[in-house]
């Protein structure tokens, strides 16, 4: 195997990471904004992230740098050709960040309007978030209108707009929305006792079973049949939720994740990125790459930095693991 091939290998798995990861982010962020709980267990559900969510990101960072690194004729058809969708992204993160952050910053007076507010810009941002993830990863999946030069056809400030407007998209959207609640709802029912626990795990048997009828109607209508891979994990999720497994359901829930990230975005490798004018004008690994230098400067690097980082957030994991009560205490 070449260097190349395992540079891609890296960058999904960087990708896998950030979506599994931050899944469950995003999705504890749309339930402590939508889900009507009592305030006290939206305190709870706030602190079960706030330790990790910031860290989390980094493998947003990291896998857009590599992109950059290791392909960046890849990376440029991409960012050129989703640019507003990219930019919207990055806006609804820092607001999804401020909201965190200056959530429990204000006391005295108004304290609970200013955590409501808070609570909103967070659910608000979070689903943004994911359902602008959801519909680019099934544009890539598609592919984008690239020319013989590597340029993406498209006139006009909607040129990065233009492929969010397809069924493909749409359905990648709803989708992205499920999985994040499905991670949202595991994690707090992993990370959490009492009520919000079982409330958690109720949204998740829900969540899940309806990610899996959804992934199983998209294949009917669509024929692409390997996409009940994703319905399966998901339904997985839904019965280890149902069963009180909730180790199981959290796993299951992280493959349908992974699952739908590598489908999305490996799809058509060795090709990157489909061209939907002429097959022949794709980005492809061996057009891409950068050069033999490059590369090794690179691995002889990442051989130092990628084990620390995941170390690391393993540490952070690993002091932070223990459940949160979320009964009322007088």
């Amino acid at each position: 195997m070449d260097l190349p091939t395992i540079w891609f290998g890296v960058i999904i798995a960087a990708w896998v990471l950030f979506f599994v990861l931050e899944g469950f982010d995003f999705g504890v962020g749309m339930i402590v904004g939508l889900g009507r709980r009592p305030r006290h267990e939206r305190d709870v559900a706030v602190r079960t992230i706030a330790p990790v969510w910031d860290g989390n990101e980094v493998w947003l960072v990291g896998a857009i740098g590599l992109m950059f690194a290791i392909f960046p004729e890849w990376y440029a058809s991409v960012l050129s050709g989703l640019y507003l969708p990219m930019v919207l992204i990055l806006l609804a993160l820092a607001a999804r960040g401020v909201a965190l952050e200056f959530r429990g910053k204000y006391h005295g007076e108004g304290e609970e309007r200013w955590k409501d507010r808070c609570d909103r810009v967070m659910a608000a941002s979070s689903l943004v978030i994911v359902a602008l993830w959801g519909a680019v990863v099934a544009v890539l999946a598609r592919g984008l209108a690239i020319d013989e030069g590597g340029e993406v056809m498209a006139s006009g400030w909607t040129r990065s707009i233009d492929p969010l407007l397809t069924t493909e998209a749409a359905a990648g959207a709803a989708g992205g929305v499920l999985m994040a609640l499905l991670a949202g709802a595991l994690f707090l029912s992993l990370r959490t006792n009492g009520p919000l626990r079982d409330w958690a795990r109720d949204v998740a048997v829900r969540t899940g079973g309806a990610l899996a009828v959804g992934a199983l109607v998209v294949a009917a209508l669509t024929g692409q049949f390997v996409v009940v891979l994703i319905a399966v994990p998901a339904a997985l999720a839904a019965a280890g939720a149902f069963g009180r497994r909730e180790g199981l359901a959290f796993t299951a829930g992280a493959v349908t994740i992974a699952l739908a990230t590598v489908l999305g975005m490996a799809w058509h490798a060795p090709t990157l990125l489909p061209s939907t004018l002429d097959p022949s004008w794709s980005v492809t690994m061996e057009s891409a790459v950068t050069s033999d230098f490059s590369l090794g400067v690179i691995s002889w690097a990442a051989l130092f930095i990628m084990p620390a980082v995941v170390a690391y957030q393993a540490f952070s994991y690993w002091v932070f693991r223990r459940r949160l009560s979320s009964a009322r205490v007088a």
